[in-house]
């Protein structure tokens, strides 16, 4: 991390920054730990949860901009998080919280059953050489724990400009128990709760279209 990373890290960490018991690895996460959102929060609201936040552009704007919902951002880059903590302090988050983990660890255990009214996966790893497709997050293993963490009714949301994997993604959450599609046609519209930052403006400049899909939990 940069100087003024390491002084956000010091600095805003016991504030955001949620303490979790691990496993083996340093960003794994105990198959014991648990949160409890309104115990960390202090309330009782809907939760949302992105992972791969990355350096919290879309969180921290979010979060700002929707005080009567929580945020959890998920990601396991310390300098993404520092960033992200620094703009929720400037941004006056107090809503928002952090946690540098593995994100199917958090869904599939960390997080409690039905907690979550959306999880976002905002242009995650492409891993755009096929001999490293099988890295990708959102493979068959995922729909399972991401419906474990939504609440009935919750929403899946996903954004890459990556067609092969936006193909992917459709196909192995078409086929998944317990969601259904809530777009009609092929791709979902953009959606408006994602702020556009140097990251999506970037891919859109080299011709890269970028494509949205929504999901819904229905049991």
């Amino acid at each position: 991390m940069s100087d003024g990373q390491e002084r956000a890290w010091e600095e805003f960490a016991p504030r955001y920054l949620l303490e979790v018991e691990r496993s083996e690895a340093a960003t794994s996460v105990h198959p014991g730990a648990r949160l409890h959102p309104a115990e960390e929060y202090g309330r009782a609201a809907p939760l949302v949860v992105e992972i791969g936040s990355g350096q919290g552009h879309a969180i921290v704007h979010a979060a700002a901009q929707r005080p009567h919902e929580d945020f959890l951002a998920v990601e396991v880059f310390r300098a993404g998080l520092a960033r992200t903590m620094l703009d929720a302090a400037r941004a006056g988050a107090g809503n928002l919280r952090l946690i540098e983990a593995n994100a199917p660890e958090v869904l599939a255990s960390y997080l409690p059953e039905a907690s979550a009214q959306e999880i976002w996966v905002f242009f995650p790893d492409p891993w755009h050489k096929s001999k490293h497709n099988k890295r990708r997050l959102v493979d068959d293993d995922f729909p399972p724990i991401a419906r474990r963490a939504l609440a009935e009714g919750g929403f899946l949301r996903l954004a890459t400009d990556w067609e092969h994997y936006a193909r992917q993604m459709r196909e192995v959450l078409d086929r998944a128990e317990g969601l259904e599609r809530a777009f009609d046609g092929d791709w979902a519209p953009r959606y408006e709760g994602r702020v556009m930052t140097a990251f999506e403006r970037k891919g859109i400049e080299r011709g890269r279209e970028i494509r949205d899909l929504t999901y819904r939990r229905v049991r």
